[in-house]
């Protein structure tokens, strides 16, 4: 059977990224210390203090591709956050296939329609891009255009990055894996610098398909961008 220009891309991405994190490779392997779980009821922390919104606005990787209701990305981090006793609400505007293109079209249509102005932006998007190998330029025009609206609006951001396959080039992997860094600085963004971190190339923790993380993988990645959305929120006025 041909493959579809999405599959075959998947393929590339799933065996680049691979290679791209040989370093961190070995470490992930051994599914010795899995992600922590949320706190259990009994163990989390009475919710208390100003209600929070986060808006969690991105692809796939936020979407909860593949998994059950109340598995993705932004159900976990906002489990980890109610189990420390904080009152936040992670809205999910994942949208699976989204580019960074998409994401602009649809940023400003999807903060008019929430009733309150979210108190934080988790933006994630451009694994896509690389999907469909799309100039770098136009990635970056695409992501500053959404911090700058964000920015407009007086919404702090933290942003997941994404890094590119190497076997597209050092030329598109440079240009590309420079824009989360750079945006970040120069739009005073939060950033985790690859939201596959730790997760990409471990089996244990991943989807058949090889690129999406399965429920233990997205519970890696909670673990780690959960506490960066703690941090961000402590720092906003309480009311």
């Amino acid at each position: 059977m041909t493959k579809t220009p999405y599959v075959a891309g998947a393929a590339l991405i799933q065996a680049a990224l691979l290679s791209a994190c040989d370093a961190q490779r070995d470490e992930a392997l051994p599914v010795t210390n899995v992600a922590t779980p949320a706190p259990t009821a009994a163990a989390a922390l009475p919710v208390s203090g100003p209600k929070r919104t986060v808006l969690a606005f991105g692809d796939s990787l936020y979407a909860g591709y593949g998994l059950k209701r109340g598995e993705s990305l932004p159900d976990a981090v906002q489990a980890r956050l109610r189990g420390q006793g904080i009152d936040a609400t992670v809205v999910n505007a994942g949208v699976s296939g989204d580019t960074t293109a998409g994401g602009r079209r649809r940023l400003a249509y999807t903060l008019d329609r929430l009733k309150t102005p979210p108190d934080l932006v988790l933006l994630g998007l451009g694994g896509n891009d690389v999907l469909r190998q799309v100039d770098p330029a136009e990635t970056r025009a695409n992501m500053a255009a959404m911090l700058e609206e964000l920015s407009r609006r007086g919404i702090p951001v933290i942003l997941t990055g994404m890094m590119a396959p190497p076997n597209l080039g050092p030329d598109f992997a440079g240009r590309f894996n420079r824009i989360w860094p750079d945006l970040a600085r120069e739009h005073d963004a939060v950033l985790d610098p690859f939201i596959l971190q730790g997760v990409i190339g471990n089996r244990q923790l991943m989807l058949p398909d090889g690129v999406h993380p399965n429920a233990v993988g997205i519970g890696r990645m909670a673990d780690r961008v959960a506490p960066l959305v703690t941090r961000q929120l402590a720092t906003l006025p309480a009311a």
